[in-house]
């Protein structure tokens, strides 16, 4: 989190944490893991109303950001959520908010965001397809124009909250182009497939399109023209994951410090051996830059900065390795009682692995700045 934050980004920042500190602890993260969505539609609309659905949305909307900087101020909630492992798809929701403010029609924005800036509707993007890639290339899906209608064919993966999700921004290929789809979930021919995940609280889906014709109106921009929208939500997603996972770790190292200054061998605290030291020093570091190249990525996007593309590269390249790589070190540290089902690392250990694999991985993001870098030069 930045260290500039202004005093309103700050109160949103605590109180942020305290509503998450009272309403989600970790002993409610845990009894969510048995339940059906991983969260609680009630308590989604409580979080809406302190803001956080509507943060990329123009006030002429209902909407609003702290400082007219929303990707800055979203990252603070972000943050906070990977603290405490929270529940809820403030991840997904903020983009298809976005994507809706930034590139949809009137009446798109009137039919939709209402109920998802009050939490009423949840509304997630379906990008992603079965090979688990996330990358432009990679979409098979299409969407064909027919008249004044548009039909869409194909299979989304890896779908956050889809089965609870009341509306799917659907990315399919339209031609050589890509054409975004706002798509109702209870639309004829949408069969959606529940899912888990080894995180406690996080759902996701698979969401089989077979020949979902809707009117041409439900189209997010113009057909066949959505690739900068689709990389723009890319970048959003990425920077709102790396927040994440920056307060996943940050929390991680703390539960570790708090542990090994308890922990005595030989007359003393653990962490009071040089070794031990060391690899803390070393964690504190990597968390700091961590939080660097988040808040890099945010400024970034809120500034159309043209580096943002190779910024969020950089970010889930940097972070989505780093995060994990800290989390099994504290697992380690703590010992035997790191492993068990009733310390609560385990929990920050599933967050981390699912966000690192999400929106592309590290090794896949090093692969594209490699190219990128290949072809600058």
């Amino acid at each position: 989190m930045r260290l500039d934050l202004t005093e309103d980004q700050e109160f949103f920042r605590a109180t942020t944490r305290k509503f998450l500190e009272s309403e989600v602890p970790l002993a409610t993260v845990r009894s969510l893991y048995d339940t059906v969505d991983g969260f609680d539609r009630t308590w989604w609309q409580q979080a809406a109303e302190l803001g956080w659905t509507s943060l990329f949305v123009p006030e002429s909307l209902g909407g609003g950001s702290l400082s007219g900087a929303p990707a800055t101020d979203a990252v603070i909630v972000a943050e906070e959520m990977g603290r405490l492992v929270s529940p809820g798809p403030f991840l997904a929701v903020n983009v298809v908010a976005a994507a809706l403010a930034w590139f949809g029609s009137d009446a798109q924005q009137a039919q939709v965001l209402a109920g998802v800036l009050s939490g009423e509707s949840i509304a997630t993007w379906a990008f992603a397809e079965l090979d688990g890639r996330w990358d432009a290339a990679s979409v098979v899906t299409t969407a064909g124009l027919d008249g004044d209608s548009v039909v869409l064919d194909g299979v989304k993966a890896y779908v956050e909250a889809a089965g609870v999700a009341d509306w799917f921004l659907v990315t399919a290929r339209t031609g050589e182009g890509l054409t975004q789809v706002l798509v109702p979930a209870d639309a004829p021919g949408v069969t959606v497939t529940r899912g888990r995940s080894i995180d406690m609280t996080r759902r996701f889906g698979k969401v089989a399109l077979s020949q979902v014709r809707l009117p041409a109106s439900a189209i997010v921009g113009k057909a066949g023209t959505a690739g900068p929208a689709v990389e723009r939500q890319l970048h959003l997603a990425l920077a709102l994951q790396s927040a994440e996972m920056v307060g996943v770790a940050e929390r991680t190292l703390e539960f570790t410090l708090e542990y090994g200054r308890e922990r005595f061998a030989f007359g003393r605290p653990i962490v009071s051996y040089q070794a031990l030291k060391h690899r803390i020093a070393d964690m504190a570091v990597t968390i700091e830059g961590s939080k660097a190249v988040t808040d890099a990525l945010a400024t970034a996007i809120d500034t159309d900065d043209p580096k943002v593309a190779l910024l969020a590269s950089v970010a889930k390249a940097y972070v989505g390795e780093h995060c994990l790589d800290i989390v099994d070190d504290c697992v380690q540290i703590t010992g035997g009682i790191g492993v068990t089902w009733e310390h609560d690392v385990h929990l920050y250990n599933r967050r981390a692995a699912v966000d690192r694999a999400m929106y592309g991985s590290p090794e896949e993001h090093k692969a594209l700045l490699a190219t990128n870098t290949e072809g600058a030069a």
